[in-house]
C-alpha cells in the first residue's frame, strides 16, 4: 500500500544516509551526534544492579517512581520549579517520543506549530504525524552566531496557531537563545493563548559561562509550557532512550494520552540508573560540559585552519562551518563527497530546513568524540 502523503518526505533520515557513507568509506563519523565514550561509572553500575535485581519487566506507564521524583528534585534544585512527581512528570522513550506525544496530544489536525529553522529533523515528522502544519521562523546571522528573526516570529503566530516548539540550546547551530528572544517568544505565546513545548536536552552542556534559562520561568509561561529533557545528552547515554516531560498536570496528561500508545514504556532497568545519576552525578555532567567546550574549541580551530568560516557554538555537540571559502557552495553535495574524498562524514544543515537556499552552504560537524578521533578528523580535513 502507498505511504500516506504527509509522511512521504520522511522515508529516510540524513543521519542514516551520512552514517552509511561513513561506513562505506571507512570515514570518521562527525555527522551523527553521539559520544564515543560512556557516562558516569556509577550510573552504569546502577543499571547493571537493576538488571541483576530483576527490574526487567514493564515499568509503570508514567515512569518508575524513583526517576519521577529525581526529575522533580532536579527541576526544583536547578530552576525552582515545584512539581508533583505523580502528575507533572512523565518519563518517555527519549526526547523524541516526548515531542511526538506532546504534539499528538495537543495539536489538532490542520492547526499550526511555530518552530525555529533550522530544526531537528524529527520535529517536522512529528508535526506531520499529528496532522499539523509547521510554520518556521529562521535564525539569522549575527556576527559569527545566530539570533531569532523576531519579525518573522511575530508573523508566524496567528488564529490557527496551536503551539510553539522551541529548541534552546539549539541543534544544529549550537545557539543559546538570548533572554530577549525568549521574552518575545513568551509574549507572543501568551498573547495568542497557545502552548509552548521546549526541547532543552542540551540544558547542561552550555559553554563559556552561559546558563540555561527555561522559557517556562518567564511571566505567564509556567502554566502553558511543557519542558522536555533527557539523560542522553546530560549523561552520555544516547542508546538508553530515557527522556521526560514536565509541566502543568493537564498538559502532561495530554502528552501521556498519546505517548502511552506509541511505546507505552521502555528502558525499565535504565530508569533507576538515571535517577541515581540525577541525584549523584551532576558534578560529572559539569565536567563533561567543560570537556565538550574544550573539544568544541579544538575542532573549530582545526576547521578554521583548513579554511572554513566557522560559526560560534554556544552549547551542545555541534559546530557549523561554511565551506564556501574552500570553493564548495553546496553543503549537501560537499557532505556526500566528503567521506570518499578525505574520510570524514558531516551533515548538511539544509537537511533541517524548509528554506533550502538560505542554508544550502552550511555544514554541521559533531565534536562529542574522543580527542584522538577529533585530531585524526582534523588531519584528514586538511587534505581539502
Amino acid at each position: 500500500m502507498p505511504l500516506v502523503d504527509r509522511m512521504r518526505p520522511f522515508t529516510s533520515t540524513i543521519f542514516a544516509e551520512m552514517s552509511a557513507l561513513a561506513v562505506a568509506h571507512d570515514a570518521i563519523n562527525l555527522g551523527q551526534g553521539f559520544p564515543d565514550t560512556d557516562g558516569p561509572a556509577s550510573m552504569l553500575a546502577a543499571a547493571v544492579d537493576a538488571i541483576n535485581g530483576g527490574d526487567n519487566q514493564y515499568p509503570p506507564g508514567i515512569g518508575v517512581p524513583s526517576l519521577r521524583h529525581a526529575v522533580a528534585e532536579h527541576e526544583r534544585d536547578f530552576y525552582g520549579f515545584d512539581l508533583a512527581p505523580d502528575t507533572q512528570v512523565l518519563v518517555t522513550v527519549g526526547a523524541t517520543e516526548a515531542i511526538s506525544g506532546a504534539l499528538l496530544g495537543l495539536v489538532e489536525p490542520g492547526r499550526e506549530v511555530v518552530m525555529i529553522e533550522p530544526y531537528y529533523d524529527s520535529y517536522a515528522a512529528c508535526v506531520a504525524l499529528a496532522g499539523g502544519v509547521r510554520r518556521t521562523v529562521p535564525l539569522v546571522p549575527d556576527g559569527d552566531g545566530f539570533v531569532l528573526d523576531r519579525d518573522a516570529l511575530a508573523d508566524a503566530f496567528g488564529p490557527n496557531t496551536a503551539a510553539v516548539l522551541v529548541n534552546s540550546p539549539h541543534n544544529p547551530t549550537g545557539t543559546v537563545l538570548s533572554d530577549d528572544d525568549l521574552a518575545e517568544i513568551a509574549r507572543l505565546t501568551v498573547e495568542h493563548d497557545v502552548v509552548a513545548i521546549t526541547d532543552e536536552v542540551y540544558e547542561h552542556l552550555l559553554f563559556d559561562g552561559r546558563e540555561q534559562h527555561p522559557l517556562a520561568l518567564l511571566p505567564g509561561m509556567t502554566e502553558r509550557t511543557l519542558r522536555i529533557s533527557s539523560a542522553a545528552k546530560t549523561f552520555s547515554c544516547t542508546g538508553w532512550k530515557v527522556g521526560w516531560i514536565t509541566g502543568p498536570a493537564e498538559l502532561v496528561a495530554a502528552a501521556r494520552a498519546a505517548k502511552q500508545f506509541l511505546s507505552y514504556v521502555g528502558s525499565g532497568p535504565f530508569q533507576p540508573a538515571v535517577a541515581h545519576a540525577l541525584r549523584t552525578e551532576m558534578g560529572w555532567a559539569a565536567q563533561n560540559a567543560a570537556e565538550l567546550q574544550r573539544k568544541r574549541t579544538v575542532l573549530a580551530e582545526a576547521l578554521a585552519s583548513v579554511g572554513f568560516e566557522v560559526h560560534r557554538s554556544e552549547a551542545g555537540y555541534f559546530v557549523c562551518a561554511d565551506p564556501r571559502p574552500l570553493g564548495y557552495a553546496d553543503g549537501d553535495q560537499f557532505c556526500r563527497e566528503l567521506p570518499a574524498r578525505v574520510g570524514v562524514a558531516a551533515v548538511p544543515v539544509s537537511a533541517f530546513v524548509d528554506d533550502k537556499e538560505s542554508w544550502r552552504h552550511l555544514v554541521r560537524f559533531a565534536f562529542c568524540k574522543r580527542d584522538d578521533v577529533i585530531a585524526d578528523a582534523a588531519a584528514r580535513l586538511r587534505r581539502l
